[in-house]
């Protein structure tokens, strides 16, 4: 287990280093405000849709070739489009870009830096495969404890690397990328030389595209018992959490007139309180309550969050809420948990692929949904309590997705004893 929590933690370092620059440097493609937004949404949604694309036909891979060869390839993956997003106003792309139309400059440029992050997303499956590292190691009663453990790594990752981005943006905007992109390789050499295969040889699966792409896998995965309404509550859940994502730092300076360092506490409190949650508490509380009771608590507990973030009045009280959502950041582990102790024991790759991508295609429309309602209501004033509309509809998903849980424990239950699903209590 350590060697995964060190590769994924330097993964997610690399990752968080390029959040607060890479908006800026796609920004400076464009001249007006309008055009910066946009050009960022397209550069966003051609991540998330890549990713939607890649992840399952590379969890598919990991099932058939080991999890340690993608894992690489991954690696490598995440390095090179850094670099050469880095790159991306270096002297040989512009002669590259004048051969094409002197005039269209700055258009080109954007379009391969979106070629460079659909390219990006596609090779980002690290997540997916190491949550099927996880589950391969790991017996079905600890894997909440694990999943926990995993998840506070990307946490910490998301805490140190936005700070060190935004320290080395100051120095270069295109620093971080480079930084990043170094680390890539780092892990590369780490997985390379330490880092031991999970999956042996006599459980691994044929490769069949049939069922690693993304349409595929997820029909394969809606038909096994119990698996459909596991994947309708990650969709409720992810796309709440991507529209909360998309919107916190508008919808802060908004409300409070935070500014961006403002926000950027506010995010380390979060990534904090993940990895006290999920690194320390997410055991302990899964053996006192149970994986199927800490869900439904984890997503009743983010209903209220959400919900208290949308009627806030002062700045403090978001601290506050994030304090006190401690079942809402434990649930996530013990879905988690839900989803690999339903998968096929030979198809934990393609099955934690199927989830990240996804999610990934939550995170295609949470940019359409979140800022466009936050948008709605953004001309009232400060105090009124429609501002908070865009956490309202998180907290609507929230409430279905629990009662959609609460309703598949109700079937496995009947199932389990004869009995219809309407006489359980």
């Amino acid at each position: 287990m350590p060697f995964i929590m060190a590769t994924v933690l330097i993964d997610m370092i690399s990752i968080g280093l390029i959040i607060p620059v890479l908006p800026k440097l796609v920004g400076s493609f464009e001249h007006s405000a309008a055009e910066q937004v946009a050009a960022y949404a397209w550069v966003a949604m051609a991540f998330s849709f890549a990713n939607f694309i890649g992840s399952p036909i590379l969890g598919a891979l990991s099932d058939r070739y080991g999890r340690r060869p993608v894992l690489l390839v991954g690696f490598s993956g995440l390095a090179l489009s850094f670099f050469v997003t880095g790159l991306a106003t270096q002297l040989w792309m512009l002669i590259v870009v004048r051969l094409f139309s002197g005039a269209m400059q700055a258009n080109i440029q954007l379009w391969m830096l979106i070629v460079v992050r659909l390219f990006s997303g596609a090779m980002q499956a690290n997540i997916a495969v190491a949550n099927a590292y996880v589950t391969d190691i790991t017996p079905p009663e600890d894997r909440a404890k694990r999943f926990g453990m995993l998840g506070a790594m990307f946490g910490l990752g998301f805490i140190l690397g936005p700070v060190l981005g935004g320290l080395l943006g100051g120095i270069n905007l295109r620093l971080p990328f480079f930084v990043a992109g170094s680390l890539a390789i780092v892990n590369w050499l780490y997985g390379f030389f330490v880092l031991p295969e999970s999956l042996p040889r006599e459980r691994r699966q044929p490769f069949r595209l049939a069922r690693a792409n993304p349409v595929g896998s997820l029909v394969h995965l809606a038909q096994l018992k119990g698996m459909g309404a596991l994947l309708a509550v990650v969709t409720l859940t992810s796309l709440a959490q991507f529209i909360l994502q998309q919107t916190w730092a508008v919808y802060t300076p908004l409300k409070f007139g935070w500014t961006t360092t403002d926000v950027g506490w506010s995010l380390c409190a979060v990534g904090a309180m993940s990895v006290l949650v999920q690194g320390v508490l997410v055991g302990r509380l899964a053996r006192a309550l149970s994986v199927q009771r800490l869900v439904i608590l984890g997503l009743l507990s983010s209903a209220l969050a959400y919900l208290a973030w949308g009627a806030a009045t002062q700045g403090w009280m978001m601290y506050a809420v994030i304090a006190c959502n401690v079942l809402g950041f434990a649930g996530g582990a013990s879905l988690q948990t839900l989803v690999a102790n339903a998968a096929e024991p030979k198809s934990q790759g393609q099955t934690m692929g199927a989830v990240a991508g996804l999610s990934s295609l939550t995170a295609v429309l949470a940019p359409v949904i979140g800022p466009l309602l936050l948008a709605a209501v953004a001309n009232l004033p400060r105090h009124d309590w429609r501002l908070g509309m865009p956490y309202y509809l998180c907290a609507a998903l929230q409430l279905g997705a629990m009662a959609m849980t609460i309703r598949h424990f109700r079937r496995l239950r009947a199932d389990s004893t004869g009995a219809p699903v309407a006489a359980r209590p």
